[in-house]
Parts: structure tokens; C-alpha cells; sequence
């Protein structure tokens, strides 16, 4: 049995693609299978939250609408649990709650039929998840830290505030320095963190479901079912791990940089003194 699957990889094997294959051009730029596959998402979900908006009321209601509530306030908790000032997670909350629901419908958006292999053009499919390109998962972790960055300097109070936190001690102590730039230089990597393990996953599933797909032949549905099922698991859950890290990245640097701020505008020698003084006397 072995030998003869083996044989039958050999002779042709099931097709994987990975890279995005060019779908048409526009104007000198190449639109891609994801790229393309990433605005039709995007168009179908403003179309729905639109709709869903205009359904949502004061008193809760049955149907999709209390699972897209569900899933707001799911998010809503994560996001404004992070923070030890509560107004500040808040003000995140539209963006992380976009994030999340953009990732897990495009991660599901891969699964549906006409998607992949069963549609080609060119010998390539017309469509693919925007998610198992890597060049989409770079850009949405670049475009989430770059909002990390700048909202932890503002809300920090300054560049420089910023940096601070990175140190747990004086900087002008070697291990104290060497200790802070090893943080840095690690925190500049949670771009290539994000990205690649959204694109792993998404892409994995993909190989795993044409492989079994390829070996069911005629019974393809069926063979590829409990891996489809799986892998709708695991788009909700990659697109969980990837928001709950961005929100704690956010949450980390503001929290520990008002803890500082705390700790040296009211925590000095002076004060620790005076305080010790005055249990004393």
C-alpha cells in the first residue's frame, strides 16, 4: 500500500502552490490571486457589518447577529482586559476588533469552494487565501507594529519614555545596557513573528488539504472534510494569537512605561526616605 502511494506521488502528486501567481495586470502593477481574493473579502465584509449594523438593537437578538456581538465583546474584553488603564485599551478597540475579523475571515475564505485549484487560470488558481501569502502577512504585521510603535510613544508621553522601558535599570550600567538592546533588538523581530506564523499556518493547511484531497480522488469531499474542519479551527485560533499579541505588545510597553513613570516621580530616594521617617517617629 505504501509503495503504491508512493508510486502515484511520483507520477504527479497532488498540486501546491505557495507563492502568489499574477491573475492580470493593471496599469504595470500585477494583481495577484490573493491580492485579488483580499479585496473581494474585504468588499464582502464592509457589506456585511454593514448589515449587521443596521440590525444590531439594545435588546439582544438571535441569529448571526449575536454571534458577531459575541465576537466584538470577546475582543472588546481581550483589548481592554491588557491595559492597566482601561480609557487607554478602549481606544484600541476598533482596530484590534477590524484585525480580527478581517484574519479569521480571510483564513475561512481559503476554505470555501471555487477557491484554489478548483478554479485556474493560467495553470494557477484565480484565487487563494489573502492570508496564505506571505507578502499580505508581512504587510498586516508591519502595519500592526507600525500602530504599536506609535500609539505606545504617544501614550507613553515620548520617544524617549519609550526607550526607557526597554531598560529594567540605568542605562549606563553595561549589564543593564546589553540586557535593554537585546530586548530591543527582539522586540524589531515581532514583525517576522506576526507574519510567518499566520503564513505557516494558513499555508500548511492548504498542502494538508490538497494532499488529502489528491489521495480521496473521486472521494476528494470527503477525505479533505475533517482537515477543512480543522483547519477552520485553526484559522479562528491563528487569528486570536495574532491579535492577543499585538494587544499585549501595545499593553506591555504602555503599562510598564506608566509603571516607571510612576516609580520615578513618586517612588524617589527622597520620598522613600520621608516615608520611612514618618513611620518611625
Amino acid at each position: 500500500m505504501i509503495s503504491g502511494l508512493a508510486a502515484r506521488f511520483a507520477d504527479s502528486g497532488p498540486s501546491i502552490h505557495v507563492a502568489p501567481a499574477t491573475n492580470f495586470t493593471i496599469g504595470g502593477v500585477n494583481i495577484t490571486n490573493s491580492m485579488l481574493y483580499g479585496w473581494i473579502v474585504c468588499l464582502a465584509l464592509i457589506i456585511f457589518f454593514t448589515y449587521i449594523a443596521r440590525k444590531v438593537t439594545v435588546h439582544p437578538k438571535g441569529g448571526v447577529v449575536q454571534y458577531v456581538e459575541a465576537g466584538v465583546d470577546f475582543v472588546t474584553d481581550l483589548v481592554v482586559g491588557a491595559f492597566d488603564d482601561k480609557k487607554i485599551g478602549r481606544k484600541y478597540v476598533p482596530f484590534f476588533v477590524t484585525l480580527f475579523f478581517f484574519i479569521l475571515f480571510s483564513n475561512w475564505a481559503g476554505l470555501v469552494p471555487l477557491v484554489g485549484d478548483s478554479l485556474q487560470i493560467h495553470g494557477h488558481p484565480f484565487l487563494r487565501p489573502m492570508t496564505g501569502d506571505l507578502n499580505a502577512t508581512l504587510a498586516m504585521g508591519l502595519v500592526t507594529m507600525i500602530l504599536v510603535y506609535g500609539a505606545s510613544v504617544k501614550e507613553v508621553g515620548g520617544f524617549g519614555k519609550y526607550v526607557r522601558h526597554f531598560f529594567i535599570g540605568s542605562p549606563f550600567n553595561p549589564l543593564y545596557l546589553v540586557i535593554g538592546l537585546i530586548e530591543m533588538l527582539t522586540d524589531l523581530t515581532r514583525v517576522l513573528s506576526l507574519s510567518l506564523r499566520l503564513f505557516l499556518n494558513v499555508a500548511i493547511g492548504e498542502i494538508v488539504i490538497a494532499v488529502f484531497a489528491y489521495l480521496g480522488s473521486i472521494a476528494a469531499p470527503i477525505t479533505a472534510l475533517p482537515f477543512t474542519l480543522l483547519e477552520m479551527g485553526v484559522g479562528a485560533l491563528q487569528a486570536y494569537i495574532f491579535v492577543i499579541l499585538a494587544v499585549n505588545y501595545l499593553a506591555i510597553s504602555v503599562n510598564s512605561a506608566h509603571a516607571h513613570n510612576d516609580l520615578t516621580e513618586d517612588d524617589t530616594p527622597e520620598t522613600i526616605r520621608a516615608t520611612a521617617e514618618k513611620a518611625t517617629a
